[in-house]
């Protein structure tokens, strides 16, 4: 987005005044400790569904291999159902978070055309945009697998639940 269409630049440095390099450097700087922070939820959030689903298929384990909830069979089809829909939950945040952060480095790209370094556009091409995977495979696309994995789990011990009956 440049030129007409740009709604980033609201105001020329000319009629800014003297203190626009000093004001935009300031903004690129809260800008990306903002992202800095999105991208530390993001981990956090990553571990929290890890944690969570490591613990329920641990738990379905123990199901499995017990006499537990016996006389409730639908208990254990419910625990893989409950599980399942973490999954639905973990892989929409995990999306949510990457398209947050595409939108960031789309608006540092713009705001270092106004910078003396463009360091993050620069790394950015020299890792092929993500294009090549020789040069960067993201982890956004591993990331994207990890509840898809646990999903799978989840339908192969609700199915053994099921049929172990």
């Amino acid at each position: 987005m440049t030129g007409k269409d740009n709604q980033l630049f609201k105001i020329s440095e000319k009629n800014y005044g003297k203190a626009y390099k000093e004001h935009l450097l300031a903004q690129y700087q809260l800008y990306v400790e903002n992202m800095e922070k999105i991208s530390d939820r993001r981990q956090n959030a990553n571990n929290y569904f890890i944690t969570i689903n490591t613990v329920l298929i641990s738990f379905m384990g123990v199901l499995l291999q017990t006499k537990l909830f016996e006389s409730i069979p639908w208990v254990k089809s419910l625990v893989a159902l409950v599980g399942i829909i973490i999954c639905v939950v973990f892989w929409f945040l995990l999306r949510s978070y990457k398209q947050l952060n595409t939108g960031k480095f789309k608006v540092i790209h713009e705001l270092e055309q106004k910078l003396p370094a463009s360091i993050y556009d620069y790394e950015w091409k020299i890792l092929g945009e993500g294009k090549d995977k020789k040069l960067y495979f993201p982890f956004s696309h591993i990331e994207m697998v990890i509840p898809w994995i646990f999903g799978i789990v989840y339908v192969i011990l609700g199915v053994l639940f099921f049929v172990c009956r």
